[in-house]
């Protein structure tokens, strides 16, 4: 299972050094890379990383600092990383062990001590979350996926459908949300993905899939006509009985 990280830096060099490190080894991926705490926080809340590096000298203002930032990811409902502080002093080391950071590595970087503190790290295969994470410029929305319906295209938002009857927008493409969701979503149309665990039945003939809730008609075309027959032989298989 590959594991992720992001970082949180201003200076080039030791961002392509932090990059550099991980790219030759197969078990990380980079989520994401900002020196904008704003940007950082949109980063962490939409890819869940496991390790984020983070430049603790960066001060935006006086309330925009690393240890208001950590702070302010406690208030969602995540995992937290684990933090590793990037610095050119040793200033902020106390600091960085009350606010729970698991290391502290001096800059220039050096590759050996890089090494030695993700060996250190015992990371655990995170289960996989039923938590999407939707912001809206500062506002961040959390809903449960076995929960949505569908979602459907709007230009270049989406919306989504939930059991409950209300529809929450988000500012992502559909292709975006195809390639983030897990398999039980399947495209069936150019504005339209479905939840299979709500789909009560499929019509070839009219070219539609019923939803459960509301018995919502989805169209599916003819350029996911392939999706359809897989979704159709899932829960056929699923089925206890299948008469013809």
């Amino acid at each position: 299972m590959q594991h992720k990280y992001s970082i949180i830096e201003s200076e080039l060099i030791t961002l392509e050094k932090i990059q550099n490190y991980f790219n030759k080894s197969s078990d990380f991926t980079c989520v994401g890379a900002s020196n904008c705490y704003d940007k950082s926080l949109d980063i962490i809340l939409s890819n869940n990383p496991d390790i984020v590096f983070i430049d603790v000298d960066i001060a935006e203002n006086d309330r925009s600092t690393a240890f208001n930032f950590v702070n302010e990811l406690y208030k969602y409902s995540i995992e937290l990383p684990h933090f590793i502080a990037l610095s050119n002093n040793t200033n902020q080391a106390y600091t960085c062990i009350k606010n729970g950071f698991y290391d502290y590595i001096l800059k220039p970087i050096n590759p050996f001590e890089l090494r030695k503190s993700i060996s250190r790290l015992k990371l655990k295969p995170k289960e996989a979350s039923n938590t999407l994470c939707l912001k809206s410029y500062k506002d961040y929305r959390f809903i449960e996926l076995d929960e949505i319906l569908f979602l459907k295209a709007d230009n270049t938002s989406t919306d989504f459908f939930m059991n409950d009857g209300s529809k929450v927008s988000a500012y992502k493409t559909l292709k975006y949300f195809e390639g983030n969701l897990p398999l039980n979503f399947t495209r069936i149309h150019n504005s339209y993905i479905v939840n299979q665990n709500y789909v009560s039945r499929i019509h070839f003939g009219k070219s539609k899939c019923t939803i459960k809730q509301n018995n919502f008609a989805i169209p599916f075309s003819k350029s996911y006509k392939e999706n359809v027959v897989v979704l159709e032989k899932s829960l056929s298989q699923k089925s206890l009985l299948s008469l013809n």
